[in-house]
């Protein structure tokens, strides 16, 4: 009985990762996750295929806004509440399929050039954001957020 109790709880580990582990793929057409963020916040899988989160969905803030620039120009902007300035991104790429080459991307304090590619849109609060996030050099990241605020 105690090997059972002992056993138990790694069981239920094991089956929450492999939950995360795919729920975060980016690659598949359609993803797993292209119509609901199963995780939220920011995450990465390693080369052994570990999810690790870097801001959780709950240290986030996301402000959608819909006039950036001028009209039709919207952009989100997410970031850490618990370090505000030293890990953002901001993006255009805001309907699904969309790319932004140019998104600013700082994490750590530590500014980062990449891609982002929308892969679930949103534009209202409540409403969720799905992005893949391709720093240069090839590290990948899964960022899945809920809009928190719209700034006219």
């Amino acid at each position: 009985m105690k090997t059972i109790k002992n056993i138990l709880p790694i069981a239920f580990a094991v089956v929450i990762m492999l939950f995360i582990g795919t729920s975060c793929d980016n690659d598949s057409n359609p993803a797993p996750n292209d119509t609901v963020c199963n995780y939220q916040g920011l995450t990465f899988d390693d080369n052994a295929n570990n999810v690790h989160t870097l801001i959780p969905e709950a240290d986030l803030q996301t402000d959608y806004f819909p006039n950036n620039d001028g009209p039709g120009l919207a952009a989100v902007e997410v970031w850490d509440t618990t370090n505000p300035g030293a890990t953002f991104i901001v993006t255009r790429a805001l309907t699904v399929g969309a790319v932004d080459n140019n998104p600013e991307i700082k994490i750590n304090n530590v500014n980062y050039t990449g891609v982002v590619t929308c892969q679930r849109a949103g534009s209202l609060v409540g409403e969720e954001l799905r992005f893949d996030v391709v720093i240069t050099g090839g590290a990948e990241a899964e960022l899945c957020v809920i809009i928190d605020s719209v700034n006219p």
